[in-house]
């Protein structure tokens, strides 16, 4: 009585309309010593692809004997335009920063070397100057420290 049965797959959309996918006729035979007990079977069904935005819904699958239908929980489908798209900004970061990095550091680095030659005596300049300070009678104040390489 229960070894032919219909196996109907539809789908209801977000407007409660019941659209039928397709539906097959199924007859199993009872291998001897198996009568009279409970069979679980499964069957599959792939949907692919989805046309548009328009087939999300539920999708349910349904079981017709001759005296008893039974259906599915349904597994819910939600159809984008898109698929999804992972984000990772983390490159576009990496090299924005070593980029700027590397623009601020060259003329940071000439700015340094400008003023050292301004600042900075030559050698002969500062032999002049230690001459001149070691000629100097002591005094009560030490000399004022030269001015520093890098301000």
């Amino acid at each position: 009585k229960y070894t032919k049965f219909s196996i109907f797959y539809y789908w209801i959309n977000s407007l409660g309309q019941k659209t039928s996918i397709s539906s097959r006729l199924e007859n199993v035979t009872i291998p001897s010593g198996k009568e009279n007990k409970t069979a679980t079977r499964s069957y599959d069904h792939r949907i692919m692809p989805l046309e548009n935005t328009s087939s999300t819904g539920t999708y349910y699958c349904e079981v017709k004997w001759n005296d008893i239908q039974k259906t599915g929980k349904g597994v819910f489908v939600l159809a984008r335009g898109t698929g999804y798209i992972e984000t990772s900004y983390g490159w576009e970061i990496l090299v924005t920063l070593t980029s700027l990095l590397a623009a601020l550091s060259i003329p940071a680095t000439a700015l340094l070397l400008w003023k050292r030659k301004v600042f900075c005596p030559r050698r002969n300049q500062l032999n002049i100057l230690t001459q001149k300070v070691e000629t100097q009678p002591p005094s009560a104040s030490p000399p004022p420290p030269p001015p520093p390489v890098y301000d």
